[in-house]
């Protein structure tokens, strides 16, 4: 990048003018990470500060029995393989009681599409979660659920809304976005939830005054051009609504646990190679600059290992996610010893030790306690990039 173009993006920056389509590939296409990245920490420092926020949340997958066989998806199981389950609702409850301790404070529940499930056990199960953990938010469900919840139920997704929401729905979960460009998407996803039925999904659920999180699932087989395009249909939907409280880049993951029964369910891999670390920086840097509109930016530690987790936090982000446990969907993939829980002194260990202040969040985004920073006595200890 010439060193014109790259004074014109920082003055726009700087002044708060939106950056164009082009600007995004521009900035795709900088090998100056360490400029990329001290522009989009400038953005994440005006928007929140020395802040990083965090929850204490844990995964609940009810069922993997699914429908769609989608190329990236190593979670999925076909009705009768050896590891195909479905929960009663009373085991998912159980479970979830046991997932109570330490002060809980969020239910993240993504599910397969069950051919079978009757839609009744949905809000049902809604309810009974809640009914034994009042105090805990239950975020749940994906817009290509709630697709799928319309098939099976003859209901509108309004009317599906309004009943999950009543039974105690307090966000909808960001995923079926996958990368929403056509040119793309139709080689890595095979359900009917493409771009107009995810936006009409969530911009619903804004209207009914849920916010929910977006998210992008990068490092396959799209080209930088199609990361821009998808934050921008993102960017100009929360123009709209202002539903959008975080949008969340996943990093795409090879199959390397689910080849132990012998199927390989991930059919991209055998011609992608994972995003480097360098690469989730840039997509994190890039995303920040581009999504100007929405407060915050997450970096899911288990999809990018606690390393480049850190990391992000100098490229962007705010949010480091929650105390998972047992993340099924994607857990290990990466193949380098990413740990499958961290509880919330690990959190607090790894925000100070990446220069920031730790701050407790609810679902909503509402703050439970903030936290001392690193210590200032310490010699050894990380500030914050200057700005």
């Amino acid at each position: 990048m010439d060193v014109g173009l790259k004074r014109e993006l920082e003055e726009k920056v700087r002044t708060g003018e939106r950056l164009t389509r082009e600007d995004g590939v521009a900035l795709y296409e900088s090998d100056d990470l360490a400029w990329l990245g001290g522009l989009a920490h400038e953005v994440r420092t005006r928007k929140n500060g020395d802040v990083v926020h965090f929850n204490v949340n844990r995964h609940l997958n009810m069922t993997n029995v699914c429908t769609a066989s989608c190329a990236y998806c190593s979670f999925q199981r076909k009705p009768g393989e050896k590891d195909a389950y479905t929960m009663r609702i009373e085991e998912a409850v159980k479970l979830a009681k046991a997932m109570e301790g330490e002060n809980l404070t969020e239910l993240h529940i993504v599910n397969g599409l069950h051919p079978n499930l009757p839609w009744r056990y949905y809000p049902r199960s809604l309810r009974e979660l809640k009914a034994a953990l009042p105090n805990v938010s239950l975020k749940a469900f994906t817009a290509t659920e709630i697709h799928h919840f319309e098939t099976i139920s003859g209901l509108t997704a309004s009317e599906i809304l309004d009943e999950l929401i009543d039974a105690g729905l307090e966000s909808l979960t960001g995923g079926g976005a996958e990368i929403f460009d056509w040119e793309v998407r139709q080689h890595i996803v095979d359900h009917r939830t493409h771009w107009e039925d995810w936006s009409r999904i969530h911009r619903l659920a804004h209207e009914k005054g849920l916010k929910t999180p977006a998210t992008m699932l990068y490092g396959h087989i799209e080209e930088p051009r199609h990361r821009v395009d998808h934050v921008l249909r993102l960017r100009e939907l929360q123009d709209e609504t202002n539903g959008f409280q975080v949008f969340i880049p996943l990093r795409y993951q090879h199959d390397f646990v689910d080849m132990k029964d012998g199927k390989v369910r991930n059919r991209l891999q055998a011609r992608t190679q994972m995003a480097t670390g360098a690469e989730a920086l840039k997509t994190f840097a890039v995303s920040r600059l581009l999504f100007d509109n929405v407060p915050h930016v997450k970096v899911f530690w288990v999809m990018h290992g606690v390393q480049t987790a850190q990391l992000a936090l100098q490229h962007g982000a705010d949010d480091m996610d929650g105390s998972v446990v047992e993340y099924k969907i994607t857990h290990d993939a990466d193949n380098y010893g990413t740990p499958n829980k961290l509880t919330r002194e690990d959190l607090l260990d790894l925000i100070r030790d990446a220069g920031f202040r730790p701050v407790e969040r609810n679902t909503r985004y509402e703050i439970i306690r903030e936290y001392d920073g690193p210590d200032p006595a310490r010699r050894d200890a990380p500030q914050p990039m200057r700005v």
